[in-house]
């Protein structure tokens, strides 16, 4: 499992999963799209790790290349 999530990716993808997942816990039981909040571990997760697994099948990698 070679990184392919490069460091701005990476901080986008951790903001944006910490988000969902504060949102999935502190709406209100009223709103019955809560559950879309805990969609945020999947970017988190791949923030965290560095692996995107959809990356190779798009051809992507934003992770600088070593040399």
């Amino acid at each position: 499992m070679t990184a392919n999530v490069g460091g701005i990716d990476k901080i986008l993808r951790i903001v944006v999963g910490l988000a969902l997942l504060a949102f999935a816990f502190l709406a209100p039981a009223t709103i019955t799209w809560k559950w879309i909040g805990y969609v945020g571990v999947i970017p988190l997760l791949t923030g965290l790790v560095g692996f995107c697994p959809f990356y190779p099948l798009l051809g992507l990698n934003t992770c600088p290349m070593k040399k």
